[in-house]
């Protein structure tokens, strides 16, 4: 099982490096950069497209190419001009082919911007607010550029780079300025990724509610900010922002787009927090840190299905165990993930005797499929110590391969398409002709539906009453026309207009269709028109 991204990533030049400048169309170096460079001590640098070692080998393989084709799959794209076909892509079916970038092909900037910060503090991202004030310039901020939306990535802006914001600390009592109740909390910088967070948590003996299958994702940006979920979601909250408990998330300290430097959390600036926890990524201001709630180590039961079969029926009959059970299972704390042919599920509340009863009905078919011989039929139960520990174990098989363009959509499946038979049987023939039109698609069992909510976070309120978040994709590849990818588009929204039939308007705003319908509802809910009055202030 794979899940297949459509991201950012650029590799970064020195300001002074001018060789492919002419190649690549970057702006002429003026006074107002040459100030702006020497205001950030000489840390601007210009964005170029990931494959331009390539581009610029004539044909030979240097020695930079072949890493940059070795490991294509493995890092993030999201480079490409969609409205004028301009970009710089290799091949991700043979990513040893250079005829993608060779002559009479050009190397082309694309959606990226021509110059980046490498910002090391609050000072660089308000000088970038004064030169986009005074230049009119957009700004857009990129981490590890994890942004299914590319919202990390655009044409002739100015990009913040907070990759190397690395800091990362442990306070066993953290009191949020202005406020008096302590907690244990991790403090991250804006760069701290999940790789980073997890070797942190198992050092500490702590639980952070983790990310999915790529431990590149930043743990304090866009994922964050935007309600981010995880298979410990039902028990544990939304991604340390957007759990019941006010304090899963206590305090960000963030740049304004006035150029203040300000601390949000429960006791100041109370809007500009709540509005930070699921109102969006790169939307109310450049996040520096973000310290969050620090769990107690938990011990994980795992329970997986499996099979190699491609047949339909034994897909229905999976999905007709999981719907059928699935107010259960979420009442007893499994979340998990699964596609046409394996679900797996954890739970950090029961032991593994209450797993094992838990668990009986899926158990009983991963029986059934083996003694119909069904290829590949396999039943995996494990205990593990700790998160780390699971993980490390997962993202062994089932990594986010990247470097693929891709349209995405979302939806949230509510508790009450599970409470019938026949309720049942409508969402899995919805989730059966989804997956027919756009064959990736994935349930992610992660809403928070242990958690009424308390109307202190600004995602939308359905996440708390829905048991599936449910993502399908359609792909196009490096020569793609614009009216294949706006096909593609076409196609993947069309997909899933089979589950929103059939559901209220709820969807996951980081992983949704880009002409999501009704999308203020869809995404916040309620909270659109605070969130809205917030964005204007």
């Amino acid at each position: 099982m794979t899940r297949r991204h459509n991201f950012a990533f650029f590799l970064l030049i020195p300001f002074t490096y001018a060789s492919i400048q002419a190649t690549l169309s970057i702006p002429d170096i003026t006074d107002e950069y040459a100030r702006l460079n020497s205001s950030v001590e000489g840390r601007l640098s210009k964005g170029t497209p990931l494959a331009l070692p390539c581009a610029i080998a004539s044909g030979t393989r240097s020695e930079e190419c072949v890493q940059i084709q070795q490991g294509y799959l493995d890092e993030a794209q999201w480079e490409t001009c969609q409205t004028t076909g301009a970009q710089c892509l290799l091949d991700y079916t043979n990513t040893s082919n250079l005829s993608p970038i060779a002559p009479p092909r050009e190397c082309l900037l694309g959606s990226i911007p021509p110059y980046f910060i490498d910002v090391q503090s609050e000072k660089d991202v308000q000088a970038a607010f004064k030169f986009s004030e005074h230049l009119k310039m957009p700004l857009v901020i990129k981490n590890t550029g994890h942004d299914y939306k590319g919202r990390s990535s655009a044409p002739n802006a100015l990009a913040l780079w907070t990759h190397n914001l690395k800091d990362i600390s442990y306070d066993s009592e953290f009191v949020p300025e202005g406020c008096s109740t302590p907690s244990p909390a991790v403090t991250l910088g804006a760069g701290v990724q999940w790789k980073d967070a997890y070797a942190f948590a198992e050092n500490h003996n702590i639980t952070l509610v983790e990310v999915w299958s790529d431990s590149t994702v930043g743990a304090a940006g866009g994922w964050l900010q935007g309600g981010g979920h995880s298979m410990l979601s039902n028990t544990m909250g939304l991604g340390k922002c957007c759990g019941i408990f006010p304090l899963d998330n206590l305090q960000f300290k963030v740049v304004t787009p006035d150029g203040q430097y300000r601390v949000a959390n429960a006791c100041r600036n109370q809007d500009l927090f709540f509005a930070l926890r699921g109102g969006g990524g790169g939307t109310f201001g450049v996040v520096m840190e973000s310290t969050v709630l620090a769990s107690p180590q938990v011990t994980l039961q795992l329970v997986v299905v499996s099979f190699n079969s491609t047949d339909s029926a034994w897909t229905r009959e999976l999905w007709d165990t999981m719907a059928a059970n699935a107010l259960q299972w979420a009442e007893d704390g499994w979340g998990g993930i699964a596609t046409s042919n394996i679900a797996i599920y954890i739970n950090p509340k029961l032991d593994a005797t209450e797993a094992s009863q838990s668990m009986k009905p899926l158990v009983e078919l991963g029986k059934k499929l083996q003694s119909s011989q069904v290829e590949g039929a396999q039943i995996i139960t494990k205990t593990f110590g700790s998160w780390g520990k699971f993980y490390e174990w997962f993202a062994a098989d089932n990594v986010a391969i990247t470097g693929i363009s891709l349209a995405l959509v979302s939806r949230l499946i509510p508790k009450a398409n599970f409470a019938t038979a026949e309720s049942q049987a409508e969402l899995v023939q919805g989730l059966l002709d989804t997956s027919l039109a756009t064959p990736r698609l994935i349930i992610l069992i992660s809403a928070p539906s242990s958690f009424p909510g308390d109307n202190s976070t600004s995602v939308t309120e359905a996440w708390r009453s829905s048991i599936y978040h449910i993502t399908a994709v359609s792909s196009w590849n490096w020569d793609a026309t614009k009216e294949e990818k706006k096909n593609s588009y076409a196609k993947a929204s069309a997909s899933i207009d089979n589950l929103r039939r059939i559901t209220p308007d709820a969807a996951y705003q980081n992983e949704a269709d880009v002409y999501e319908p009704n999308h203020e509802i869809s995404f916040w809910g309620s909270n659109y028109e605070r969130l809205l009055e917030i964005k204007y202030k």
